[in-house]
């Protein structure tokens, strides 16, 4: 194969209470072309147009190089093209996108040499926690652990579910808000969490949403990282007061997501506002769930 076509769609994970172990794929896809050519080149559109580079340290380029590296071949001069919905450092997995999509580009232009298990591990290695790239591979709700160099990821059945994902203009990166994080927990703010982890997949795949907003709470991360964004509880009271189910984190922020039956704009509006008051600009994403993990075709 000389031309293949990659999606992959952002993902939120934690969903409150799964630290580090639940993720839910979003209908909101980055796309690439990917050709043999005489020379190399990268182009960029949307998001991160201007800012990733465009050169062989993108991390497209590298994580297409590894897939070679491992199969014992040269690297041949790639033509890529990428359209990027997925904004950066927003929460909503787009390093996990950009590293799934080269190396399932890669691995398309070898023929496949690699499965999707082996392409998961490969990931996971590379990001340190499966929670995003596992639902962005797989789609859907998905549970995922690691026991080693290991990854065990289970897809689980969801019901379908509108998610409005609101992004402050606020600079959070994922190091910053893992360095708030404390190293050790009370017994109790476990226990908390691993009840709620096992009833929010239980919600989710009845529909439940009533049982969804009484689970979807933390002790292990939101604490220590909401307080850091301006605006974000406050925006969290105001998605449920225009009626939202259910409101968490997506992943370390700074993005929120919020849950519901069905679309409705007063939720995007009124997180929106409270960002504003804290005086913060915001994005509104009106989204659903996608049963549709990351794609490759031949073009």
């Amino acid at each position: 194969m000389t031309k293949t076509h990659v999606k992959v769609p952002a993902t939120t994970a934690n969903l409150g209470p799964g630290f580090d172990a639940l993720g839910l794929a979003l209908t909101l896809w980055n796309e690439a072309d990917f050709s043999v050519a005489e020379r190399f080149s990268i182009t960029i559109k949307g998001e991160g147009a201007g800012k990733l580079p465009q050169d062989e340290s993108n991390p497209i380029v590298d994580a297409a190089k590894q897939v070679f590296d491992l199969a014992g071949r040269p690297f041949p001069a790639l033509e890529i093209a990428c359209l990027n919905r997925i904004p950066l450092g927003s929460g909503l997995g787009s390093s996990s996108a950009a590293m799934l999509t080269g190396l399932m580009g890669a691995n398309a232009l070898l023929g496949q040499l690699f499965s999707n298990d082996e392409i998961l591990k490969i990931a996971t290695s590379n990001e340190g926690h499966p929670d995003n790239v596992a639902p962005a591979l797989l789609g859907g709700l998905v549970a995922s652990t690691m026991n080693g160099e290991m990854v065990f990821s289970r897809k689980l059945p969801v019901k379908a579910l509108s998610a409005t994902v609101v992004l402050p203009d606020f600079d959070f990166p994922t190091k910053q808000a893992r360095a708030v994080l404390p190293a050790q927990v009370a017994r109790g703010d476990a226990i908390y969490n691993i009840s709620r982890a096992v009833l929010v997949v239980e919600a989710l795949k009845s529909g439940d949403l009533t049982l969804l907003g009484e689970v979807m709470s933390d002790k292990l991360h939101q604490p220590y990282r909401l307080p850091l964004v301006p605006g974000a509880q406050a925006a969290m009271d105001a998605a449920r007061e225009a009626g939202a189910s259910a409101v968490a984190l997506s992943g370390a922020g700074p993005s929120l997501v919020a849950f519901a039956s069905k679309q409705d704009a007063r939720i995007g509006a009124e997180m929106q506002r409270a960002f504003e008051s804290a005086g913060l600009s915001a994005r509104i994403f009106r989204l659903k769930i996608s049963r549709q993990g990351a794609s490759v075709h031949s073009l």
